[in-house]
């Protein structure tokens, strides 16, 4: 399991490692690495996904620098921070003020 004051810790931008699919999505959706440093500083985890490959990796919400609901999806090993993904979360189809996938 990932504790959210280890990600805390290694939050900074040299230590944040941006996949290819992750720079992408980011550029689409107009998130910027200080959204994702702001988003992890005042995020806590939401849900954790401890079989992923090839390491656990989680759900944090927070927010972005213009006080934004944001979702990032990352995994951590000792020395670096993966962000996998982030995104505005929808109204639609969240609830709990975002903590909550509502059903479908």
């Amino acid at each position: 399991m990932i504790d959210i004051n280890e990600l805390k810790q290694l939050n900074k931008p040299e230590k944040i490692a941006v996949t290819r699919h992750a720079k992408e999505r980011l550029e689409e959706r107009k998130i910027k690495i200080t959204d994702i440093i702001n988003g992890i500083q005042t995020g806590k985890i939401i849900k954790q996904y401890k079989d992923d490959k090839p390491l656990p990796s989680c759900l944090l919400l927070g927010y972005a620098i213009d006080n934004r609901h944001i979702h990032i999806v990352a995994s951590k090993d000792d020395e670096y921070i993966y962000l996998i993904t982030a995104y505005y979360p929808d109204p639609a189809k969240w609830k709990d003020n975002f903590s909550v996938r509502k059903e479908i």
